[in-house]
């Protein structure tokens, strides 16, 4: 399997990593995709290892590190980016839950991510939390039929969902899709296979039943379970298609 949205990188995993990545592996987890929160996190990324698991990197900066005055330009988010090591740009998007005082310059900030995108033809990946309407009324304003990307963490309504896949966007697949007050498990059952991925966002979101646990890599598990009843397919159905899906959107080797 294939986590797309994983932060192994961060102090919640510092303490036991190997043994966290030794269970992921047991698990089945063939590749751990990083996106950044800021440009220090891909050092930290560097140190990771293991040797059933290949771990792969992106670049960018998370909107609520822009809240805290964390700010790329266009050229240096590029000078990143178009590193072969690099898969990917993010995770950028938008970010109100917390504060709506930063908007022009979370907006802006996604801006730079897309165009960086566009330029060095790597996947976007999009955090959202409580801007739907401004996230992808930005996405549809910089798609020029060359930007591809997820909307990481998923938890939209059908038609937003349906709106981002014509977007060109994809769609993550994570914990909250597990919860059974959420809803999104029903939204998704509409919502075509051939658009997503699994992913954790650990150590965030742990999937039920390991719900206010520290998530991580090897609790993807239970998602691709779950993703596979809502879809009345086997689990291991779910998973060839979801890796197969992830690995030509990041252009992994099989």
């Amino acid at each position: 399997m294939i986590d797309t949205h994983c932060h192994l990188y961060l102090e919640q995993f510092e303490k036991d990593i190997d043994k966290v990545l030794s269970r992921a592996a047991q698990a089945g987890l063939s590749d751990i995709l990083m996106p950044a929160i800021t440009f220090d996190s891909l050092p930290k990324m560097d140190q990771l290892s293991h040797p059933d698991i290949d771990f792969h990197k992106m670049a960018g900066i998370h909107p609520t590190s822009v809240n805290d005055g964390k700010q790329a330009t266009e050229e240096t988010l590029y000078e990143y980016c178009k590193q072969a090591d690099i898969i990917g740009v993010g995770e950028t998007g938008l970010d109100y839950y917390w504060s709506d005082d930063f908007k022009a310059e979370q907006q802006e900030s996604l801006r730079i991510h897309c165009r960086v995108a566009k330029a060095v033809q790597k996947p976007i990946i999009l955090h959202n939390r409580s801007s739907t309407e401004d996230l992808l009324k930005i996405i549809e304003e910089e798609q020029d039929g060359s930007l591809s990307g997820i909307w990481h963490c998923f938890n939209g309504s059908e038609e937003e969902g349906k709106r981002t896949i014509d977007l060109g966007l994809h769609l993550g697949i994570g914990g909250i899709f597990t919860f059974k007050n959420a809803g999104v498990d029903k939204t998704v059952a509409q919502l075509p296979l051939d658009k997503m991925m699994l992913e954790t966002d650990a150590p965030y979101l742990a999937p039920a039943p390991k719900r206010g646990k520290r998530n991580e890599p090897a609790f993807i598990v239970h998602t691709a379970k779950r993703l596979a009843e809502v879809k009345g397919l086997p689990v291991d159905e779910v998973e060839r298609k979801t890796n197969q899906i992830a690995r030509k959107l990041f252009g992994l080797a099989d």
